[in-house]
C-alpha cells in the first residue's frame, strides 16, 4: 500500500510537468494490474464503449506539394518523443499505472515507434529532421545515449537531424526507473552533457552558437537557415514553462540581421509555443514574455515558427489576417503518432501536412505478431480514449463538486470527455464538434462541472475545432 501511495504522489508531479495539455491527478486509492504491453492494451477495466475519432491521415496534397516546392527543401518534423531506455522499466505495476493514468503516451511501445519512425524517416529521406524538444521520458541519461544512438541511424543514411531540449530533458529531478509498483530515481543530465551527447545533431554544424543557452543556427541549404532556440529553463533548476534569456534575444537579433544580409530565408524553432495556442494552459505554455521575439521575428518578416510541448496538434497567426504562423506539432508518441511535413520553398513559401507513422506496416515487416501493433490504429484509438477516460474520472474522485452526481452521469461525462480530447490531440475536433455537444454528457460538463479545469478545457475545445488543423499552406 505505502509503495502505491508513494507511486501516485510522484505521478501527481510528472503529470504536472509533463507538458501543458491537461494531465490529470492519480488518486491514491487506484491500482494497477501487472501485465505487459503484449498481453493487454491497458490493466483498468474496460470503459463503455467510447465514439471513435478520425484519425489524421496524410495530406492528398502531398505530391502536388513535393513538386510544387522542388527548389527548396523538404523537412521532417517531429516532437515530444519521450524516449525511455528499456533497461529503465520492468514493465510491473508501476510502469504500467504510469501509462494508464498518464497523458497519452504509448509508453509500452516507445522502443516500436522510435524504430518504425527511423525507418519512416529512412524511407521518406527527407532533406533534414527537427526535433523540437523533449526527447526523453523524464531526462534520463541513459535514455538520452539511447535515443541519440537511433538518431545516428537516421544519419548513416545520410539524412541530417537537428535537435534542441524540451524541459524534460535537462537537469530533470524526476529521471527515474520503474522498479515493481514504484519508481527510483535515475541520472539525469546538465546542459553541457546535452550538448555532448547532441553533438552531431547540429550543435557541431552549427554556423553560429549562442554563448548564453544551447540555441544555434543551422544552415538548410544555400536559401535557409534553421534557427534552433533553446526556451528551456534549467538552471539553477528544472522548470515547465519557456523563457528566453535577454543576452540570446541579442544574439538571435545579431543572426536575423545576418541572414537578411545574405538573402537567406530563417525557420525559428522552439520547444515551447510562440503564440498562446491554448487558452486555458498560458502559464508553462507560451514562452514568457513571448511578444519581445513575436517582434522580433515579424521585424524580419520571418513566416514560421515550429514548437511542440502541447502535445496537441495546432497552429495559429499572430494576427487575424497578418503576421506570423506558428504550427504545433503533436507528440509522436501519442496517438495518431504523427509528425509533420514540411515544403519550404527557397522563396519562403510552406506547406505543411501531418503523417501518421504506419505501424501495422513497420510491424509486418519486421515480423512481429502483437497484435496492437499489427492493428497499431484501433489500439492507438481505445488505448488514448481510455486514458482520457480515466483522467475525467480521476478528476470526479478529487473535487467534491461531482459528489453528488450518479454514476451513469460521471461515465457519460468521462465519455464525451475522451472523445473530444481524443479528437483535439489529432487536430480534428471539427470532425465531432457539434455531435459532441449535443450529447447529455457535454450539457452536464456545462451545468455541474465547474471549478473543474476539464470543464474550461472543454468549452476552449468545442469553440476552438472550427477546422482541421493537420494542413497549413502560406501559398
Amino acid at each position: 500500500m505505502r509503495n502505491r501511495i508513494v507511486l501516485a504522489a510522484l505521478l501527481a508531479v510528472v503529470c504536472m510537468l509533463a507538458g501543458c495539455s491537461f494531465k490529470g491527478t492519480v488518486p491514491e486509492s487506484t491500482s494497477a494490474e501487472s501485465a505487459s504491453p503484449q498481453e493487454t492494451e491497458t490493466t483498468n477495466a474496460e470503459p463503455p464503449t467510447i465514439e471513435e475519432v478520425p484519425q489524421t491521415s496524410e495530406s492528398p496534397a502531398q505530391e502536388p506539394a513535393e513538386e510544387s516546392f522542388k527548389d527548396g527543401c523538404k523537412i521532417l518534423v517531429a516532437t515530444d518523443i519521450h524516449y525511455l531506455a528499456r533497461d529503465l522499466t520492468d514493465f510491473q505495476k508501476g510502469f504500467q499505472y504510469s501509462i494508464d493514468h498518464g497523458d497519452g503516451k504509448v509508453m509500452q511501445y516507445i522502443w516500436e515507434i522510435t524504430d518504425a519512425f527511423v525507418e519512416e524517416v529512412k524511407a521518406e529521406h527527407p532533406d533534414l529532421v527537427i526535433l523540437s524538444g523533449d526527447l526523453t521520458y523524464n531526462g534520463e541519461k541513459e535514455s538520452h545515449k539511447n535515443f541519440a544512438e537511433k538518431l545516428g541511424e537516421i544519419e548513416d543514411a545520410g539524412i541530417p537531424v537537428i535537435v534542441i531540449p524540451g524541459n524534460h530533458d535537462i537537469n530533470n529531478p524526476l529521471a527515474a526507473q520503474f522498479v515493481g509498483d514504484t519508481f527510483l530515481g535515475a541520472e539525469n543530465i546538465t546542459s553541457d552533457e546535452f550538448e555532448e551527447i547532441y553533438q552531431d545533431f547540429g550543435y557541431n554544424e552549427a554556423v553560429s552558437r549562442d554563448p548564453s543557452s544551447l540555441s544555434y543556427v543551422y544552415q538548410v541549404n544555400d536559401y535557409t537557415r534553421a534557427l534552433m532556440l533553446d526556451t528551456c529553463q534549467y538552471e539553477p533548476k528544472n522548470l515547465v514553462g519557456g523563457m528566453i534569456k535577454d543576452d540570446t534575444y541579442d544574439w538571435i537579433e545579431d543572426q536575423m540581421e545576418e541572414a537578411w544580409n545574405l538573402g537567406m530565408n530563417v525557420i525559428p524553432v522552439g520547444h515551447h509555443n510562440l503564440l498562446e495556442e491554448s487558452e486555458v494552459y498560458l502559464q508553462d505554455c507560451t514562452i514568457e514574455h513571448g511578444e519581445q521575439l513575436i517582434d522580433q521575428l515579424e521585424s524580419w518578416e520571418v513566416p514560421l515558427f515550429l514548437s511542440g510541448h502541447l502535445h496537441v496538434q495546432h497552429y495559429m497567426r499572430s494576427g487575424s489576417d497578418s503576421g506570423i504562423y506558428e504550427i504545433v506539432t503533436s507528440s509522436l508518441s501519442t496517438p495518431p503518432c504523427q509528425y509533420g511535413v514540411l515544403y519550404y520553398g527557397n522563396d519562403g513559401n510552406f506547406r505543411y501536412h501531418t503523417k501518421s507513422l504506419d505501424m501495422k506496416g513497420w510491424a509486418k515487416n519486421t515480423g512481429s505478431t502483437d497484435k496492437n501493433l499489427l492493428s497499431f490504429d484501433e489500439f492507438g484509438k481505445k488505448f488514448l480514449s481510455r486514458v482520457f477516460y480515466n483522467q475525467a474520472q480521476d478528476e470526479f474522485k478529487r473535487l467534491d463538486t461531482f459528489k453528488g452526481l450518479t454514476k451513469y452521469q460521471k461515465e457519460q461525462m468521462a465519455k464525451v470527455y475522451s472523445e473530444l480530447n481524443t479528437a483535439c490531440y489529432a487536430g480534428k475536433v471539427v470532425d465531432i464538434r457539434d455531435k459532441a455537444k449535443a450529447k447529455a454528457g457535454y450539457k452536464m460538463w456545462e451545468e455541474e462541472g465547474y471549478p473543474s479545469i476539464l470543464a474550461q478545457y472543454l468549452e476552449w475545445i468545442t469553440s476552438d475545432g472550427t477546422k482541421d488543423y493537420n494542413t497549413l499552406s502560406s501559398e
